[in-house]
């Protein structure tokens, strides 16, 4: 009888060890974490960063360089480069969380000595730009703390205007590395030498019915008043 039970538990603990095995791919720790595995898996920056919602930030990013004489761009969250390969930027500067992403950024864009690449560890009070990026960060950044630090390091370092594209409500949503927030109280709170100049709505706003292909961020561009 003690075999018995011996063995099922055994069986028990087999079958436990091997969903742990499953879930843990699909499991979340901490954002920083989940984007590192998620590029280690082979995986990109989301439907975001391509097709047609790449095309409408790209035109409206690179009219905007354009139309306000932009000479540098910081970019934080800069992902696998596929949103960058549709810019023109004059001189580029990305960050990221992840080194799996920056390694193949990095050989991406090796052959244009206009871009570089930072890990967000590397970043100093010396990397500024004219215009500072976030683009469909913000609600990836579930830790308060987190969010608190990369917002913080994306206002420090524009010097003339910061560019967010991202949702602003505070509202619960079903995945586990998305937290919508309404971040204009923190800038309006943390940061007065910025003011909130333009929204450009999503030329494509979001659909349960089509996800892939609509959005529910918007453009949201600060200019430095100070």
């Amino acid at each position: 009888m003690y075999k018995v039970a011996q063995s099922a538990d055994e069986r028990l603990h087999r079958i436990q060890n091997a969903l742990r095995k499953v879930l843990k791919v699909s499991a979340f720790d901490n954002s920083r974490d989940y984007w590192e595995q998620r590029y280690r898996r082979g995986g990109n920056s989301g439907a975001g960063s391509y097709n047609r919602l790449a095309a409408f930030k790209a035109d409206v990013i690179n009219d905007f360089v354009a139309t306000n004489n932009v000479e540098s761009v910081i970019e934080f969250g800069s992902g696998d480069g596929a949103q960058l390969a549709l810019a023109q930027y004059p001189a580029y500067i990305g960050v990221d969380v992840s080194h799996t992403v920056l390694e193949a950024t990095r050989r991406r864009f090796s052959g244009d000595q206009s871009i570089s690449f930072l890990h967000t560890s590397e970043v100093t009070e010396a990397h500024r730009a004219d215009l500072a990026l976030s683009l469909d960060v913000i609600y990836h950044l579930v830790e308060d703390d987190v969010f608190d630090a990369y917002m913080r390091q994306l206002f420090s370092a524009g010097t003339k205007f910061v560019i967010v594209y991202a949702s602003n409500e505070d509202r619960a949503w079903s995945s586990p590395h998305v937290r919508h927030r309404e971040f204009t109280r923190w800038v309006e709170a943390n940061q007065p030498d910025f003011v909130l100049k333009q929204r450009i709505p999503n030329a494509y706003p979001y659909s349960k019915k089509d996800p892939d292909n609509t959005s529910f961020a918007d453009f949201y561009i600060f200019t430095r008043t100070s």
